[in-house]
Formats: structure tokens, C-alpha cells, sequence
């Protein structure tokens, strides 16, 4: 009995050891994991703003402050909320470093996020756990290699289709970009067509009526995304 008492408790610190060794590592792992995860970031953030930089100021190309803010303000419009939502909601099953990498790659609620939760789901790990956040980060960084080999040939495949494409029909890719805002529209007016009665309407007025053009996108999200709430709110006090 006391020689397999000793042998338990042998068994029970290397147990121990070795957890603790664990923890050390994923410690390491996680101040990793922030090193890399900002500066890579960082990185990124200034690539992507040094070249409409040198294209504004190098190149003489700059489009306006105005344009560039009317440009935000109607972006942002629609997206600002997601700027803190995102971060918050997704930490929890993307952990420290799938965080990191799933913002430096994007596409976080179409790919990042599915990817890594049915990889935990596979796997039968638990989101928030040491276990689900490398699932997580191993499952990502294969969803973000793969999309980045096939985004590489379509992007080089279709560069080329549209020089061989004719003058006819390259001057009708304008419209896809209001085709694209039509298609979204329409798909709401379905399900709320109050929605899309007053989208159109506002739609209408920013562009008929006395709006400066700087403005015209920025307002008529604005007032759509205000009067559609307004109006549940006060069907929800009806109905209550």
C-alpha cells in the first residue's frame, strides 16, 4: 500500500509539473501571440494607407477631403456598430491569436469565425478553453491560406478576361456596384416593404432635391436606417 501511495503521488507531480509547464507555455503563447498579432497588424495598416498616400500627394491624385469624408460617413453609417461588436463577440470562440489572425485576414463572420467553430465542433473542443483557441487559430489559418490561393488566380484570371472583354461591355460594370445596392434593397422590401418604400424614397429625395452630392449617400442611409427604426418602435409600443 505505501509503495503505490508513492507511485500515486509521483504520478500526481509529474501531473502537476507538467501542467504547470503548460500553463507557462500558452502564457508565452498568448505574449507571442500579441507581439506578432500587432505588429503584423500594424504592419498592414500602414501598407494599406501608403499607397492612396503616395497616390494623393505623390501623384497629385487626391480626390478631396470632402469626398474622402462623405465616403467615411457613409461607410461608417453603416458598419461603425460592428467596429465593437465584432471584437467582443467574436473573442470568446476565436481566442488571443485567432482574434488577431482573423482581423489581419477578414471575412470574419463568412469564413474566420464558421471555419473555427466547426473545427472545434470536429474536434470536441469548448470555445474559450486553451484546447478551442488552437483549434481556432489552426482552423483559420487553413481557411485563410486556401481563400487566399483561389482570391490569386481569380484575381489574376480576371484581370485578364476583362482586358480581352470590349469597350461595350467593360462601360456596363458602372452599373454593378447600383446593381449589387438594388439586389440588397429588393431583398429587404421583401420581407419589410415599408423598408423599401421608404429606402426609395429617400433614395429619391438626396438625389432630386437640394442635397449636396458629398452628402447624398451618407443621408439617405441615415435617414432610411432612423425612420425604419422609428417606425418598429412605435409598432412594437402598439403591439405591447
Amino acid at each position: 500500500m505505501t509503495i503505490s501511495n508513492e507511485v500515486e503521488s509521483e504520478v500526481v507531480e509529474q501531473v502537476q509539473g507538467k501542467a504547470a509547464d503548460n500553463a507557462i507555455d500558452f502564457e508565452t503563447f498568448h505574449e507571442k501571440s500579441h507581439f506578432w498579432g500587432r505588429l503584423t497588424i500594424w504592419s498592414v495598416i500602414i501598407f494599406t494607407m501608403s499607397l492612396p498616400l503616395y497616390l494623393s500627394f505623390g501623384l497629385g491624385f487626391h480626390p478631396g477631403w470632402s469626398s474622402i469624408l462623405a465616403g467615411f460617413m457613409a461607410y461608417a453609417a453603416i458598419v461603425a456598430f460592428v467596429w465593437v461588436i465584432e471584437p467582443i463577440s467574436y473573442y470568446p470562440t476565436l481566442g488571443v491569436s485567432g482574434t488577431y489572425l482573423a482581423f489581419l485576414t477578414g471575412n470574419i463572420g463568412n469564413m474566420c469565425l464558421p471555419s473555427a467553430s466547426i473545427a472545434q465542433s470536429v474536434v470536441g473542443a469548448e470555445p474559450g478553453t486553451r484546447k478551442g483557441e488552437i483549434t481556432a487559430t489552426l482552423a483559420i489559418s487553413a481557411a485563410s491560406i486556401v481563400n487566399t490561393v483561389f482570391l490569386l488566380f481569380v484575381i489574376l484570371g480576371g484581370s485578364y478576361l476583362i482586358t480581352m472583354m470590349p469597350d461595350s461591355l467593360t462601360a456596363a460594370f458602372k452599373f454593378v456596384l447600383p446593381a449589387i445596392f438594388g439586389g440588397v434593397i429588393a431583398q429587404f422590401a421583401l420581407q419589410k416593404p415599408l423598408w423599401g418604400v421608404i429606402g426609395i424614397a429617400f433614395g429619391l429625395f438626396v438625389n432630386l432635391g437640394p442635397v449636396p452630392r458629398p452628402l447624398q449617400t451618407f443621408l439617405c442611409i441615415l435617414g432610411t436606417v432612423v425612420v425604419c427604426m422609428l417606425l418598429e418602435k412605435m409598432k412594437n409600443k402598439k403591439t405591447a
